[in-house]
């Protein structure tokens, strides 16, 4: 594949029209299966002997596997595989790293839905989770390294507080220990961070966010960067013969590791986990995907750029009393932000009203352009309250660590006019406070 940069690959990458009737556009295949030509044919493809040959759209479909080249390009990965869901690509990599038991280090201050899997979901299978308050506290990670620890686990960008991981760091500690580090990077998408050249090892999307662009398509993408050596003795899984490579592998060790070597871990999900557990992503959903990652860099610019006039509004009204968006000059993680994204930390920012959780509620209430729904990175402006709707699994003891409160809102900021978006804050955020000096007037 050509080496193409990012503004080139996001509309080209992974596809060639002549093998799809020269069409310009990545056609839909929008069927189960796929005819296998005569019986001696047919054998060889169930044998995985015949290069990009399609079968059944659960093992593989070409309009998804263009997904997944191009996601993989853009990232710097090896390949990638498109899952139904984000929280699909996060449940197939975790029990892939660590099946049959293990250890993760992860942060507090995650996704609730994340959160609440790693707490309540995973320990049935014998996957613990080792939380921190500070994922970048380097010497605490250090410490908390264990034999039986697998991976270290962070999200580029925290949600809803926009704190930043240092990957760099992460990675480092990580490889001393022979475990892989594990990057979501769905609120900057591959346009403003790639995990990869840090040092990261796997990168996940929930690509229903900034990647896809427009709110109209559920799906998840796993990314392998292909440089972690997953035949270290840490990971026996990788290590086990596995049948259905041993014709694919014509020689003694066909085991994940021994056939595809550092492609171990992206091959061993497509092959075991998307295969057998079926969280397939459709066609018509990849397709909508590639049409967001076409205009990607043009939506973020211009949604980065309103979201840095917002924070500066929001720091400047009197009724908001903080303001979370790291992408601010004088917020803290200064070198951060200067080192990881020199294009801008992404669309989504919080603040936590400088009132009470019924005025909180007036200003949700009281929004007109602002749409009040538990999704990012749409084209449309978002808000939310974490602590009511997307986080709402988060136990007491953790809500600190995200500023979870009830006064806090989380805005996802879309393509309309920053002074439209500025105004409708505003007319909410004055209507909720003069609504509570009325109260107080008639009591």
């Amino acid at each position: 594949m050509t080496n193409y940069k990012f503004n080139t690959a996001r509309i080209h990458g992974g596809y060639i029209p002549e093998e799809h009737q020269n069409a310009a556009e990545v056609p839909i295949y929008q069927n189960v299966a796929f005819t296998l030509g005569d019986a001696e044919h047919a054998e060889k493809i169930a044998r995985g002997n015949v290069p990009n040959a399609y079968t059944y759209s659960r093992v593989g479909n070409p309009t998804v596997a263009v997904l997944e080249k191009r996601i993989a390009i853009l990232d710097g990965g090896i390949e990638a595989v498109a899952v139904s869901s984000g929280m699909a690509a996060i449940t197939y990599s975790i029990l892939n790293v660590a099946e049959g038991g293990g250890r993760i280090i992860a942060p507090f201050d995650l996704y609730g839905a994340a959160l609440d899997e790693f707490k309540t979901l995973f320990p049935k299978y014998g996957i613990e989770f080792d939380l921190v308050a500070d994922i970048n506290d380097l010497a605490v990670i250090k410490r908390l390294i264990k034999p039986e620890t697998k991976a270290i686990y962070t999200e580029s960008i925290s949600n809803p507080t926009t704190k930043i991981s240092d990957v760099a760091g992460l990675a480092a500690v990580a490889h001393q220990a022979g475990v892989p580090l594990i990057v979501d990077n769905t609120f900057p998408t591959p346009y403003l961070f790639q995990p990869l050249k840090y040092g990261a090892d796997i990168v996940l999307y929930s690509s229903t966010k900034g990647i896809n662009g427009h709110g109209n398509a559920v799906s998840g993408l796993i990314v392998d960067g292909g440089k972690f050596n997953w035949n270290n003795g840490k990971f026996p899984q990788f290590q086990e013969k596995e049948f259905i490579l041993k014709e694919v592998a014509a020689k003694e060790d066909y085991s994940y590791a021994g056939v595809f070597g550092n492609a171990a871990f992206i091959k061993r999900i497509k092959m075991k986990y998307l295969r057998l557990m079926g969280a397939v992503l459709g066609p018509f959903e990849a397709y909508l995907e590639l049409l967001g990652l076409e205009t990607i860099a043009e939506r973020l610019d211009k949604e980065v750029a309103t979201s840095l006039k917002i924070a500066h509004y929001l720091k400047q009204e009197p009724h908001v009393k903080n303001v979370y968006y790291t992408g601010l000059e004088d917020a803290p993680q200064a070198e951060l932000r200067k080192k990881y994204f020199p294009k801008g930390i992404g669309t989504i920012l919080s603040f936590e009203i400088a009132g009470t959780a019924a005025q909180t509620k007036k200003v949700v209430d009281a929004v007109k352009l602002f749409l009040y729904l538990p999704n990012v990175g749409d084209s449309r402006s978002l808000i939310v309250n974490p602590n009511k709707i997307t986080h709402r699994e988060v136990p007491v003891e953790y809500q600190a660590a995200g500023h979870l409160t009830d006064q806090l809102l989380r805005l996802s900021i879309g393509l309309e006019d920053s002074e439209d978006l500025i105004s409708d804050l505003k007319s909410a955020i004055a209507q909720a406070f003069e609504e509570e000096t009325d109260d107080k007037n008639q009591g």
